[in-house]
């Protein structure tokens, strides 16, 4: 099984915790991919690919509550060309500022949402790390994510397929 981490960022926050997964989980599953997301559109999602693949979208939260400028057009895509994809799994890290309100971390419940709505698997909550806190982004999304992954790699059909046989 395959990680594509897609990373929505403005100065760098999120691809560095993305990085820090792609590095200390390694182990977890065969191999760990960083994308930024204005390199990808919606058939990253592809129902072949979606078979080997579990996804993590890793974001950052602009201005009041926004997605990231490089993330915009992949999370139009999901209104401007609905499609269903209910065979794709995933897990969301939501950075932002909890100063912000009800915008706290507005960019990965925005992915988070739009997910939802075209049928995605969403595999446990949402990471949710607030800037202003003591706690490390890196070191706090490693950790989540060693919990995140084995139970995104259980809940996925294919494995699920392989340990009934």
């Amino acid at each position: 099984m395959n990680l594509q981490i897609l990373v929505g960022t403005m100065s760098g926050n999120a691809e560095s915790v993305a990085q820090a997964i792609q590095m200390d989980c390694a182990d977890l599953v065969e191999s760990i991919d960083v994308t930024l997301m204005d390199t990808v559109d919606l058939s990253v999602f592809d129902e072949d690919r979606a078979q080997h693949t579990l996804y993590l979208i890793c974001t950052s939260t602009y201005g009041s509550g926004d997605v990231p400028d490089n993330a915009q057009a992949l999370l139009s895509a999901f209104s401007a060309d609905p499609r269903y994809l209910g065979h794709v799994y995933y897990g969301v890290i939501a950075l932002g500022d909890e100063s912000y309100g009800d915008t706290f971390a507005g960019g990965g419940r925005k992915f988070d949402a739009a997910l939802q709505d075209v049928g995605a698997h969403r595999v446990l909550d949402l990471f949710i790390h607030d800037a202003c806190s003591d706690v490390i982004a890196e070191e706090a999304g490693v950790a989540w994510c060693r919990e995140w992954l084995p139970a995104a790699l259980a809940a996925h059909p294919v494995n699920q397929a392989a340990n009934a046989a």
